[in-house]
Parts: C-alpha cells; structure tokens; sequence
C-alpha cells in the first residue's frame, strides 16, 4: 500500500462522487482507510517523542469520517475527496485547542495547524493576549524554520474590516487582531508523499509548529479553565 493508492482513489473519487461508485470501490475505500490509520498511528508516535500532551491519542480519536453533512450545502456530493487527521490534546479531531492537522487531498495535500474557529470567548481571549504578548509570538513567526514551512499566518477566511472593540490601531498586532482563525499550511506533493521518509518529514514540519501551538494552547487552557 503507497499514497500513490491512496490518491488514485481520491482522484477518481472526485471524478465519481456518489454512492454507487462508492459502494462498488468500497473495497479501495478500506484498504485507503486502513493505509491512512496506519500512517497516522505513526505519525502520533513520532509527534509525542516532543509533544507528550497527544502521546495517548489513538488514530481513531483524530481521523475525521469521509461522509459529509450536505443537510445546509448546497453542494450535495457524499464524500469528501481528502483524508484527514486532527492530532491534538484532549480530544484528537474533537479538541479545542491548537494542534496538527494532516491533510491528504485529490488536489491539494496540506500539513496545517494552529487556531481555527474558536468558541467567541476564546477568541476574544486570544486577540487581548496576542495584544499584550505581540512580540513573544513574533518571535515565533519570525523565526527561519517557521518562515521557511510556513511562511506567514493564515486567517482562511476574510478578516474582519475593522479591529474589534477595545483595540488599538497602533498595535503593532492590530492586522492579526482581525483575524477569526490563526492556521498554519505547508503544501506537500506527490513527490514528498512517496518518499520512504515521508512520514519523519512530516512530523520534522510538526516540530517547527509546536511553539506556536504551546503559545495559543496556554490562552486556550485559562479561556476554558483558567490560569494553569
């Protein structure tokens, strides 16, 4: 089994996104399951030797199922044409915090983390605290391994217009102030994917991530519990 399997049959997913192609490659469908649980198992592995907080994950607690919820889309394909694996504390896919979400897509395969849609109070809690602790997380971004991976933060979805109430504009923070969610991507080819070290890669690019994590992860944490 390769993720050349794998994305072949992704790819023809797309081509054939309804239940009858489906039900009659099931059997591919669970052998590129059971290739991707494996993977990730190993994957969890490799990540706790440097994050012990997701160390008792299992892969089932952080792969996401391939059936969509078209009840409120009006795109009414089935299937998602991707793979997916949220890997983080307290909860895997299910978990509020910050962590690594390995992505294997038909187009575009992304290894991504950070911050996406947190509940309104956590956000408003991360915004005050990027505010105040604007130059700790610079320091992050800035650093040569985060730029080379990652470039820059990604707000996924349109920021807001103007900065929410209680900001400054002369925070030296203020554009990412806007922001609704805090994701990091790093795009990988089938090229990578098909390297016998494809999977130390990953988790080398997961590494350059964990700093950031730890920062938002400890705004997250006093958010929901208070101060550790």
């Amino acid at each position: 089994m390769s993720y050349k399997y794998l994305l072949d049959f992704l790819r023809e997913l797309k081509e054939n996104n309804n239940r009858e192609w489906f039900n009659a490659n099931r059997e591919r469908y669970d052998l590129s399951l059971n290739f991707f649980r494996h993977e990730v198992k190993r994957l969890i592995e490799v990540i706790s030797e440097y994050d012990s907080d997701i160390a008792y994950l299992k892969p089932e607690n952080c792969i996401f199922r391939i059936y969509r919820d078209v009840r409120f889309s009006p795109d009414k394909s089935p299937y998602k044409t991707h793979f997916g694996a949220y890997i983080a504390k307290n909860g895997g896919r299910k978990s509020e915090y910050a962590g690594y979400y390995f992505h294997i897509d038909a187009v575009d395969s992304v290894l991504s983390g950070g911050v996406y849609a947190p509940q309104k109070e956590v956000l408003r809690h991360i915004r005050a605290e990027i505010d105040a602790n604007f130059d700790e997380l610079n320091k992050i971004t800035n650093s040569k391994d985060f730029k080379k991976y990652f470039g820059k933060i990604d707000p996924l979805t349109k920021p807001l217009k103007k900065l929410p109430m209680g900001f400054s504009s002369d925070s030296p923070a203020a554009e990412i102030l806007k922001y609704k969610h805090f994701v990091l991507s790093s795009p990988v080819d089938d090229k990578m994917m098909n390297r016998p070290d494809f999977i130390d890669y990953v988790a080398k690019v997961f590494r350059t991530m964990k700093l950031y994590n730890d920062f938002f992860n400890e705004i997250i944490h006093e958010a929901l519990f208070g101060r550790l």
